[in-house]
């Protein structure tokens, strides 16, 4: 499986490393919002080292990357730290988003939606998904992605409803954002239609276009603090747009009431009500169960590595990790959460 939703479309580094598990090679994917974008890019415009641009997106702010980390190293820390320091330039693949994230069928981890995988697991055609996807499996949850609507200033959008005749990007089409979006339309009782232009594209290029002025808005589905946010508000004034717990209520399970909190994005001086859908690791029920357990004790024992990277996994809590999970957890992840004590 490729990694999970960074905005559909966007380029990310694909990795194949030994695992600790018998030499075993496993494949895992990086994530970073934003990050991921900017730095193949440049690799690609300049021709310059993958650490010399990792070093320049670190200065501009793209990259949270603890600088005491190895990046050459082999231990269990660098090896974890691949799921959101892009540590590694191996070969890099494109994605259409969230449904091209677990049909691809390679890989042995990745990060998906919660309603993603529930979508995936039930075979749902209007989200994309051509069957039922029953191998999947759960590893553990992990930080939940806020549905995060931000607007200019300028275009007086202050409301969902203000939406109407307006612009607005809903992520690249059937991306996990863009899925997002459709529930979240259609529990407000709007639909695409009402919008008077309507933009499929990944973060950073919504941005560029508010930027520009040449859109008005844009909804990212993703952790807190996301990176092309951060420009957007950091360039201009904004309003962070609130969806209310009745709409909330009325997209359902597994979408659940949150909050964005004052001063994540510069402007924002107040909490903002939104829906938020955790995220989980999936892996595959041929993958075996001692895999499976490493892959949940190395990540799950190794959050510090995890945290230096990328602010959004200060939101993994390890006893969160098997409650509720949309689809069964693999068995090498339960005998873990057992030996925590997590589960009986």
């Amino acid at each position: 499986f490729p990694s999970h939703d960074i905005g559909g479309g966007i380029p990310i580094i694909k990795s194949v490393k030994e695992s600790l598990v018998g030499n075993k090679l496993f494949h895992i994917y990086g994530i970073l919002n934003g990050t991921t974008n900017f730095i193949l890019t440049e690799i690609e415009r300049t021709k310059k080292s993958f650490k010399e641009i990792l070093s320049t997106a670190q200065k501009l702010g793209y990259a949270e990357t603890n600088p005491e980390l190895d990046l050459n190293g082999d231990d269990a820390k660098s090896k974890i730290a691949i799921l959101s320091a892009l540590y590694f330039k191996n070969k890099i693949i494109n994605l259409s988003g969230a449904v091209g994230n677990v049909t691809l069928g390679k890989g042995e981890i990745a990060f998906v939606l919660g309603d993603s995988a529930k979508d995936a697991w039930e075979g749902k055609e209007d989200a994309g998904f051509k069957g039922k996807l029953d191998k999947l499996r759960i590893i553990g949850a992990i930080y939940p992605n806020y549905i995060q609507i931000v607007a200019s200033k300028d275009s007086k959008i202050k409301t969902l409803a203000d939406l109407k005749g307006k612009g607005l990007s809903v992520g690249a089409a059937k991306s996990g954002t863009e899925l997002n979006s459709r529930a979240l339309f259609a529990a407000a009782g709007m639909t695409y239609k009402d919008l008077g232009k309507i933009e499929y594209l990944p973060y950073q290029e919504s941005v560029e276009l508010i930027k520009n002025r040449q859109l008005d808005a844009t909804l990212q589905s993703a952790g807190l603090g996301v990176a092309s946010l951060k420009d957007l508000a950091n360039s201009l004034d904004i309003t962070v747009v609130s969806v209310p717990d009745a709409v909330i209520k009325k997209m359902g399970a597994p979408f659940v009431s949150g909050k964005i909190p004052a001063n994540t994005y510069k402007g924002q001086t107040e909490d903002v009500n939104t829906a938020a859908v955790v995220n989980y690791l999936v892996t595959r029920k041929d993958v075996s169960d001692a895999t499976a357990y490493q892959m949940t004790k190395l990540f799950y024992e190794n959050l510090p590595a995890l945290v230096a990277a990328h602010s959004a996994a200060q939101a993994i809590n390890v006893k969160d990790a098997a409650k509720n999970p949309p689809l069964p957890l693999h068995p090498g992840a339960i005998k873990y959460y057992k030996e925590k004590g997590l589960i009986k």
